[in-house]
């Protein structure tokens, strides 16, 4: 901003009243920037727009959840949720139409992959939800805290990810503390040292599994990065930004990784990452209780076997909290996000394909009688 209003031949504080008039008062107009002198709103509608995206619809949730369906180019639409609880608010905000990764049990992987998003297509759904809020005079719909967990893998999109989250951070943007701004990543162990070096928010990682065979069924990432591998990369985050914790994310499906065993297992790599940074609660893990969508054949598990999984996991001393679903009324729980993505990769077709291989053919007679 300080470059561009350089450019105009104006000093260096235009920046800073630009700027508040933008993510502080959400106005889009130059013509309302009374404090800008008239020639210098001039130049600024003729060499400059300030553009949000496009709400296509937004939707309540009976439980206050909050979720906007937002316009990209192409006919491509992403979903940002906003996400109330006692004293704070806290909106998941995507960072790719789509995504590459594949991991069985999202709905957005099974929706294919088709571009990045911008840095003002990520700061636009903050801006969007903030102006939202600001006219909902309850103290609890207070935008607090950003994840970034909402489609897509962010570091897969680092070079626009990160400025973006420094916008967030900034105090001429949105104001939040580095500490309320949490990066969700699947395990590329290269990009979270980068992103260690980059920025200074909170690391969340997609675990989901305690051995590297599981995982790998889960989430084809681990072929690439196992999970020692990412879990040496955790450590150094922790140590280089001096956090004090890191926060494993693991969604429960019955059958699949919810046993008894697994708890065990899960904890025995905690306790082992709290030893190696000597902190008693260095790992925090968040169970996720895991939320259906269309097509997929993982169900959640019993209310008791959670808390069966979770008491073990304290048992063994390690911090373990277990996500509310919300908005699941809406689709806005984790991992129900889609959007509208137009697929590049033709996942959406190979999984159509492999459904109706699935589904036994009917002959003439049956249909017609059917009829």
């Amino acid at each position: 901003m300080v470059a561009l209003f350089a450019s105009l031949g104006e000093p260096r504080y235009r920046a800073e009243q630009v700027m508040k008039w933008i993510h502080h008062r959400h106005e889009t107009d130059f013509a309302a920037m009374t404090d800008l002198g008239k020639p210098l709103r001039a130049k600024l509608e003729a060499a400059c727009v300030v553009q949000p995206p496009k709400v296509l619809f937004d939707k309540p949730s009976a439980d206050g959840t909050h979720k906007w369906l937002l316009g990209m180019d192409g006919g491509n639409a992403i979903e940002t949720v906003f996400i109330p609880d006692k004293g704070r608010g806290t909106l998941c905000v995507s960072s790719q139409v789509g995504c590459a990764l594949a991991c069985t049990f999202c709905s957005t992987g099974a929706q294919g992959f088709n571009r990045n998003l911008s840095v003002a297509e990520i700061v636009g759904q903050v801006w969007v939800a903030a102006k939202h809020l600001g006219n909902v005079p309850h103290r609890q719909r207070k935008l607090t805290n950003v994840v970034m967990m909402g489609m897509g893998e962010p570091l897969l999109n680092f070079e626009n990810v990160v400025p973006a989250m420094s916008v967030m951070c900034d105090d001429l943007g949105f104001g939040l503390a580095n500490k309320r701004v949490t990066l969700s990543t699947s395990g590329l162990v290269p990009m979270i040292d980068r992103l260690s070096e980059a920025s200074d928010v909170s690391l969340a990682v997609s675990l989901h599994a305690p051995t590297d065979e599981l995982r790998t069924q889960l989430m084809p990432i681990n072929r690439k990065y196992p999970i020692a591998e990412l879990l040496a990369a955790c450590l150094r985050y922790a140590q280089r930004k001096q956090r004090t914790s890191i926060t494993f994310e693991y969604t429960l499906m019955r059958g699949v990784n919810d046993s008894p065993v697994q708890a065990r297992a899960l904890a025995k790599l905690m306790r082992g990452f709290n030893a190696k940074l000597q902190r008693e609660n260095a790992a925090k893990v968040n169970l996720i209780p895991f939320n259906p969508f269309p097509g997929t054949g993982y169900t959640r598990p019993a209310d008791e076997d959670i808390r069966a999984f979770q008491t073990l996991l304290l048992r063994d001393h390690v911090l373990t909290t277990v996500r509310r679903t919300r908005g699941d009324d809406i689709d806005a729980a984790c991992g129900q996000l889609k959007g509208r993505v137009l697929d590049r990769t033709r996942r959406q077709e190979r999984q159509r394909r492999k459904h109706e291989s699935a589904i036994p053919q009917q002959s003439t007679g049956e249909v017609d009688a059917a009829a």
